[in-house]
């Protein structure tokens, strides 16, 4: 289980930035979380389910892409349970 499966879309600041890049020609985009809330299939995704969905806009490519969070950033899950 990595931290891709840890997280829900609507866990993250919707103000963060997440970085995709493509695994075979390497462009990069960027994308917030509100961006990929405003649409009613990605709602209640993984952001593995996100990572799998995502495909490069580069002519001729369409391959798949990593996601990756900025360092720092407040990529905590809720954690429930009393304290």
């Amino acid at each position: 289980m990595s931290w891709l499966d840890a997280l829900q879309l609507g866990d993250l600041d919707p103000a963060t930035r997440m970085e995709l890049t493509c695994r075979r020609c390497g462009k990069v985009r960027f994308v917030k979380p509100s961006e990929l809330l405003a649409r009613a299939d990605y709602r209640r995704l993984w952001l593995s389910e996100v990572q799998a969905r995502a495909r490069c806009r580069q002519p001729g490519c369409g391959s798949a892409m990593r996601l990756a969070l900025p360092a720092g950033g407040s990529a905590r899950g809720f954690v429930g349970g009393i304290a």
